[in-house]
């Protein structure tokens, strides 16, 4: 909670306003019930008509101001409250964009979504009650009871009665839905996740024939926040009827012993009826209070699990002074004795890895799956850090220069070729929004994506879907691979990248790369040994050791391990 307050330091004119106006409006509402005290025992029982004009225009001109006061409270506390959300899932997005790996491990996607969207929704919500409502409280309360003293000391315990009997429905209220707030969110989050998953995984839901698996377990998750929410909205709902029947009761009880009082003449009608509004005042101030019970619990969860994330330490951080790479080792990679484990595991995924990746050479990486094909590239533009060892680029360790100005050396191919919503040339512009058409043009040429763009009518103004979902598995390849050429790195990264594509575009595009990225260092993870059979320098990995490191023809005759990937895949005739 504490991390929330700063969202709130640079509206202190606004709460400091909200405060003026709501004491403004909350003294209004405390005065009119003496206004209508003196036109009942003044006016009404004495008949004097100009008396009761005088004081109703007073009245009104009170209620008007009150009223003023009451909008721009509104006003300021809903503005407020939308600022320094927006402020809040700013920081929250940039937050997690400084996020590597090791953090998403810990935070899953559709936790994040449900925090930045519906977590602040509810901090917000509690906000606009607190300001709007809530402070209120205390002086209408307080005001009240001072205000119900000076009509009538005798009938004070009638107050008191009201005050312990609405305490009392708060804490039954409170105790029971303070649990239910706490699973609310999180089963917002598993209902986000079940969402997401089937979203994701349509197509294998569809082709295993799971829709029917699939709807029932979203069926389940949804039918279980339904009904924690219809028990605390019952609560909530509840609660209403219940306050409203304990104030009906108090007025009567009040009108039954202030009758008495007006007949024996200690009390004047008006100042009875006076007393009735401002014990209804302490009533309603108590509701107040109760209605920042009932939010306060899902509201303190809600900034509770935002404040995780903004606190949240990202264990891949720029040095306090970046250092400057070296311009006579440019586009050098090299891996010192490097070992890496995931942060929580036991094992090493990466044993003591050493190699040289030199400019105008292509690195290969090759081995069976999970042996950290993946993981070893991954530490290059530091979306891990090494547990031990280093890694240097351009002859700089990796930790030792910004994360900006790494990335910016490098040119990186997921595995997973991710498009972003917009056109085919704003995604192969995203990595250099300056390219010249002709740049863009010519990475498509050498990424083999040409002859598809060239086949929509819209060409290069095509538009993309979100995901990229309007385009096939290996257009979306290409496409990403021609989005990395754009950016004309030093260092070309190619994790498994060229798994979508048939063996005659695979065969055009690493010879189109060999020509064309002459001068840059390119590393390849690939399953296909024909796609690496060229490689000048190919790495092989078992169980995250390195087992052997050589071109084609050494490995053949030297690694046990290569060897039985490659005749695996081909025969001896096309290996030799």
């Amino acid at each position: 909670m504490k991390k929330l307050i700063k969202y709130y330091k640079p509206y202190v004119l606004s709460i400091i306003g909200i405060f003026v106006f709501l004491f403004v409006q909350t003294m209004t509402d405390l005065a009119l019930p003496d206004y209508m005290s003196k036109i009942v025992d003044d006016g009404i029982v004495k008949g004097d008509n100009d008396f009761i004009l005088r004081v109703g225009l007073q009245m009104l001109g009170i209620s008007l101001l009150g009223a003023a006061c009451s909008v721009i409270v509104g006003f300021l506390s809903a503005r407020l409250a939308a600022f320094s959300s927006m402020h809040m899932r700013s920081d929250l997005f940039a937050k997690v964009e400084s996020f590597s790996n090791a953090e998403f491990d810990n935070f899953s996607t559709a936790s994040l979504i449900t925090r930045s969207t519906n977590d602040v929704q509810q901090v917000q919500m509690f906000v606009v009650l607190l300001f709007r409502m809530v402070l209120a409280a205390p002086i209408m309360g307080i005001g009240g009871i001072v205000r119900a003293v000076s009509k009538s000391a005798n009938m004070t315990w009638i107050i008191a009665l009201a005050v312990v009997v609405i305490l009392g429905l708060m804490l039954i209220i409170y105790s029971v839905t303070m649990p239910k707030f706490k699973l609310v969110q999180k089963m917002v989050d598993r209902l986000n996740l079940i969402m997401r998953e089937r979203l994701d995984g349509l197509l294998v839901s569809r082709a295993f024939i799971a829709e029917d698996h699939e709807e029932h377990r979203f069926d389940n998750a949804n039918k279980d926040l339904t009904k924690l929410n219809l028990f605390v909205n019952r609560a909530m709902v509840l609660m209403m009827p219940v306050m409203m029947l304990v104030m009906n009761c108090i007025s009567v009880l009040i009108v039954w012993v202030g009758s008495k009082a007006v007949d024996m003449g200690s009390m004047q009608i008006g100042d009875m009826m006076a007393f009735i509004q401002y014990t209804m005042q302490i009533v309603m101030s108590f509701l107040m209070v109760s209605m920042i019970f009932i939010m306060a619990p899902r509201a303190a969860v809600a900034a509770n699990r935002i404040g995780e994330v903004l606190s949240t330490k990202p264990v891949v951080v720029d040095p306090k002074e970046s250092a400057e790479f070296l311009p006579e080792k440019k586009g050098v990679v090299e891996f010192k004795d490097v070992t890496f484990r995931y942060p929580g595991a036991d094992d090493e995924v990466l044993k003591n890895i050493s190699f040289t990746a030199n400019p105008g050479e292509t690195t290969a990486i090759i081995g069976s799956t999970g042996s950290g094909k993946s993981t070893l590239i991954n530490l290059i533009p530091r979306f891990y850090d090494a547990t031990e060892g280093q890694i240097l680029v351009d002859g700089v360790d990796v930790r030792d220069v910004s994360q900006h100005a790494l990335r910016e050396k490098i040119g990186y191919i997921p595995q997973k070729g991710i498009l972003l919503s917009g056109t085919i040339a704003s995604n192969l512009r995203y990595g250099r929004e300056d390219a010249s058409d002709e740049l863009v043009q010519k990475s498509a040429a050498i990424a083999q994506a040409t002859e598809f763009i060239d086949s929509k009518p819209e060409g290069y103004d095509t538009p993309i879907a979100q995901g990229g979902t309007n385009v096939s598995g290996g257009q979306k390849q290409r496409l990403s691979i021609a989005r990395a050429l754009v950016k004309q790195a030093d260092v070309y990264i190619f994790d498994d990248s060229f798994s979508a594509l048939d063996f005659k575009t695979d065969s055009a595009l690493r010879a189109a790369l060999k020509q064309e990225l002459g001068d840059a260092t390119v590393i390849i993870v690939a399953q296909r040994i024909s796609t690496i059979k060229n490689a000048e320098k190919i790495l092989v990995l078992d169980e995250g050791n390195l087992v052997g490191m050589g071109t084609h023809q050494e490995l053949m005759d030297s690694c046990e391990v290569y060897k039985e990937i490659a005749l695996s895949q081909l025969s001896k005739e096309e290996l030799a």
